[in-house]
């Protein structure tokens, strides 16, 4: 088993790291998660004079073979340069999820329709929307579902409900046809995985 440590933007990477269906999934292709995933609580304290603590914590609680870190896109107009900005050489691959992370939720049809309670619910641009993805996702709780709680005052807890009680899936998000972020996350973390047991 290869071991990747994660440092992660925020409450929503965290929980879904941390799933036992990331996790179950993780396993068949000899990737152990270990923990804990170490939150940095916000985009902003992924940078240069802040980061170095999160890897610091990540390295000396979870002794991972692999170091990755998982934030989001948001309004930046480039993801190369949102690598620059956070890259250290302790550091194996680091992960944008286009927009937000919410946007991978978005594109899981079957668990968003088994939430709304409607079959015919289908985001075709999950990492395009006109706002933020976890504003979209209010939206269409508000519009789709059929007693109107829509995502609730809570992030954290609709997040945890979505992967526990509606089974969100990565493999079904990164099969959407648009929504390539999370598609390249399961691919390369795969990859990483490879190359690592070739070298043992």
């Amino acid at each position: 088993m290869v071991k990747i440590g994660f440092v992660v933007e925020g409450d929503s990477e965290k929980l879904f790291i941390e799933s036992d269906n990331f996790r179950n999934w993780a396993v068949q292709y000899q990737i152990e998660i270990v923990m804990p995933v170490i939150n940095a609580g916000g985009g902003g304290n992924l940078c240069p004079r802040n980061i170095e603590k999160y890897i610091e914590a990540c390295l000396s609680q979870t002794k991972p073979d692999k170091l990755v870190i998982l934030t989001d896109l948001e309004c930046e107009p480039c993801i190369t340069q949102v690598k620059q900005r956070i890259d250290n050489e302790r550091v194996t691959k680091i992960f944008i999820a286009r927009k937000a992370i919410e946007a991978w939720f978005l594109a899981d049809t079957e668990a968003m329709r088994s939430w709304l309670e409607n079959p015919e619910f289908s985001e075709n641009f999950p990492e395009q929307t006109v706002k933020m993805p976890w504003e979209r996702l209010r939206e269409v709780g508000k519009t789709y579902h059929k007693r109107k709680r829509g995502v609730g005052d809570s992030k954290p807890i609709f997040v945890r409900k979505l992967i526990n009680t509606f089974h969100f899936s990565i493999e079904r998000a990164a099969a959407h046809p648009q929504c390539q972020s999370a598609k390249y996350f399961l691919e390369k973390l795969k990859e990483i995985a490879q190359l690592a047991h070739k070298s043992i």
